[in-house]
C-alpha cells in the first residue's frame, strides 16, 4: 500500500521467537536484533536473551542475563548492550545494570543505579548514557536524571526532571533530550527538554489535552503524541475511562503550540494528514518496538497469552 507521498509500506513476518514474552526488552546491533527478559507465560520475569540474525533470519540463544527481569531498558554502546533497571520477580524495582559483550557472548556485571528503579529511560550520546526518571520501591514517579561514564564505570546526577515521572518516551534532537512522561494512570501533559550542554532544563508549551498511555513517535524535527486513555477530570467527574484516537503535534523548530490533527493510523508529514497503512499479520497489544534502519519491528506482546511474533513493519521502498 502506498502512502507518504509514494513510498510503499508493507509487514515483513520474521520467524517467530523461541521464548514468549511480553515486556521484553529490545536492542538493535550490527544487523542483530536482540530480545532480553520480559515476562512469559507464568508471569514471571525472564532471564531469557535471543538475537535474530536479521540477514539470516534465524534466532540463536545468548547467555541468559545475570538478573531475571522486566521492561528494563536497553541502549547500545559499541560493541555492549546496557540493560538498566526494571521489575523483579516479586514486583519489586532493580537497581542492577549489565552488559553483554557481544564479541565475547557474555554478560558483565556494572555499576548499579543509585536507587532501584523500573521505567526508566535511556539515551545513549557520544559514548554517554543518560537515564532519566523511574519508578522506585515507592512506586512514586522519580524525577532523577543520571549520566554513566562507561570508562569509570560509575553513574552521576545531573539537575532533576521539573516533572518527575516513568516510563518516558525520551527523543534526541541536536544537543536537547525531549521527554514526555507519564505517572501511573494519571495523565501527564509536560513536554520538557534537557540541554546535554547547558545541562539546564526547559519547559515546553504543555500537551492541550489529558490522556494517560499515549504513544509518542518523533519525525523530521516534530514529537507526535497519538492515542490513549482519558480519565474522568474535575470538569467530567461522571464521564467513564475512554480510548481517545486524539493525535498531537509539536514542531521543534518552530516552538508552536501543539495542534489536534485527525487520526487513522500513519501521518504523513508531507501531505499532513494520516493515511490508512498495511494492518499487523498478528493483533496484540503491549508490544515491544524498535527502529532499526527502516524497519519498524513490533515484538512479542499479548494476544491470548504472550506472544512469539516478530514482525517489521517496512518504511521505505526496497526493504
Amino acid at each position: 500500500m502506498a502512502a507518504g507521498g509514494g513510498q510503499a509500506f508493507a509487514w515483513q513476518v520474521f520467524p517467530p521467537m523461541p521464548t514468549c514474552r511480553v515486556y521484553g526488552t529490545v536492542a538493535h546491533q550490527d544487523g542483530h536484533l536482540l530480545v532480553l527478559g520480559g515476562c512469559g507465560r507464568a508471569g514471571l520475569p525472564l532471564d531469557t536473551a535471543e538475537t535474530l540474525d536479521m540477514a539470516s533470519h534465524t534466532w540463536l540463544a545468548l547467555a541468559p542475563l545475570p538478573t531475571a527481569r522486566a521492561g528494563a531498558a536497553a541502549v547500545v554502546l559499541g560493541k555492549q548492550v546496557l540493560v538498566v533497571g526494571g521489575v523483579d520477580e516479586v514486583q519489586s524495582p532493580v537497581a542492577a545494570v549489565e552488559a553483554f559483550l557481544a564479541d565475547e557472548g557474555r554478560w558483565e556485571r556494572r555499576a548499579t543505579l543509585p536507587q532501584a528503579a523500573m521505567g526508566v529511560a535511556t539515551v545513549e550520546r557520544d559514548g554517554m548514557v543518560y537515564a532519566l526518571g523511574g519508578m522506585g520501591p515507592d512506586t512514586a514517579p522519580q524525577a532523577q536524571v543520571l549520566v554513566y561514564e562507561s570508562r569509570r564505570d560509575r553513574w552521576l546526577s545531573l539537575p532533576s526532571m521539573p516533572t518527575p515521572c516513568y516510563g518516558a518516551s525520551t527523543f534526541l534532537h541536536g544537543n536537547k533530550i525531549y521527554v514526555l512522561g507519564r505517572q501511573g494512570k494519571l495523565p501527564v501533559t509536560a513536554f520538557e527538554a534537557f540541554d546535554l550542554e547547558t545541562r539546564t532544563w526547559t519547559r515546553h508549551p504543555s500537551l492541550p489535552s489529558r490522556r494517560a498511555f499515549a504513544g509518542c513517535a518523533m519525525a523530521e524535527g516534530s514529537v507526535f503524541s497519538l492515542g490513549g486513555l482519558q480519565q474522568p477530570g474535575p470538569h467530567n467527574f461522571y464521564s467513564r475511562p475512554h480510548f481517545v484516537n486524539t493525535v498531537e503535534m509539536f514542531d521543534l523548530e518552530h516552538g508552536n503550540q501543539p495542534c489536534p490533527l485527525a487520526s487513522v493510523e500513519s501521518f504523513s508529514l508531507a501531505r499532513r494528514r494520516w493515511e490508512a497503512l498495511p494492518a499487523m499479520p498478528t493483533a496484540r497489544c503491549s508490544c515491544s518496538s524498535l527502529q532499526a534502519g527502516p524497519r519498524l519491528f513490533v515484538i512479542g506482546g499479548v494476544a491470548q497469552g504472550p506472544s512469539q511474533a516478530v514482525e517489521a513493519l517496512c518504511l521505505r521502498d526496497g526493504v
